[in-house]
């Protein structure tokens, strides 16, 4: 059984926010909010230039705006995860969820619309530095679920048929508390909560998003999962991995 997972930990808050957006406007108001909650600030007002910043200066953060000339916001993260996995939180004034599916697929760690308040800009950016300090590893880092699948959980990966699979951090942490959890139904609300944030008990695309995510990399037949089970209506289950070792 991994051993439960803390409902909070103390952190010193991050030090930098890279802010990329090429209206000057929008890098000010979101400049002058962040340092009033205690963060230090650089910005970039195109896609090259915050290559370059995130070369330079190790952001803890980066909030980026998807509509940019030249070269747009998803193909700077796109860009970007090749040479970091510094947190994103991408900005736009399209809100479908194609949108936020592409940009999630990227690697993005969340998305906020335009206009949005500072309020809601600044709770998830707490989110989402939030789930960057995930805690360490159990001290049983191997846990072999059947023949075929384990989780290693100090290198939050997957092997599957003796093949290392790489998980990325949410993946990870909702993989985590599924197995936590395995044999009880987590709601959804619980797992978007856990995983997530509480700001996120909502944001019901994201699960299922992830959960794709998931059972592609881990199941033999997505479409017919063996590990992680939909319960309709009311959220999802791990399978009681227990019984088919026993």
């Amino acid at each position: 059984m991994v051993e439960n997972i803390p409902e909070s930990f103390e952190q010193t808050a991050p030090q930098l926010i890279l802010i990329v957006d090429d209206e000057s406007r929008m890098r000010r108001f979101i400049r002058m909010n962040m340092e009033l909650e205690g963060y230090q600030v650089v910005e970039a007002e195109n896609g090259i230039q915050a290559l370059d910043q995130i070369r330079k200066h190790t952001p803890e953060l980066v909030i980026m705006d998807v509509m940019m000339p030249e070269m747009d916001g998803f193909e700077t993260l796109g860009l970007l995860r090749e040479i970091s996995t510094v947190p994103v939180i991408l900005l736009t004034v399209r809100s479908d969820e194609e949108d936020i599916t592409r940009g999630l697929n990227l690697g993005a760690d969340d998305y906020v619309t335009k206009p949005f308040s500072p309020g809601e800009l600044t709770s998830r950016v707490g989110a989402v530095l939030r789930r960057a300090r995930w805690p360490a590893p159990p001290p049983r880092t191997v846990l072999k679920i059947d023949d075929r699948l384990s989780v290693d959980f100090n290198r939050h990966q997957v092997i599957v048929n003796g093949e290392r699979i790489d998980l990325r951090p949410t993946e990870y942490r909702l993989l985590y508390v599924l197995i936590q959890n395995a044999s009880w139904v987590v709601p959804h609300e619980t797992l978007l909560a856990k995983v997530w944030g509480y700001e996120y008990r909502d944001e019901t695309h994201y699960l299922r998003l992830y959960i794709n995510y998931l059972r592609k990399k881990i199941e033999a037949d997505p479409a017919h999962p063996k590990y992680i089970l939909t319960e309709r209506g009311v959220g999802y289950r791990f399978v009681d991995f227990k019984k088919m070792q026993s």
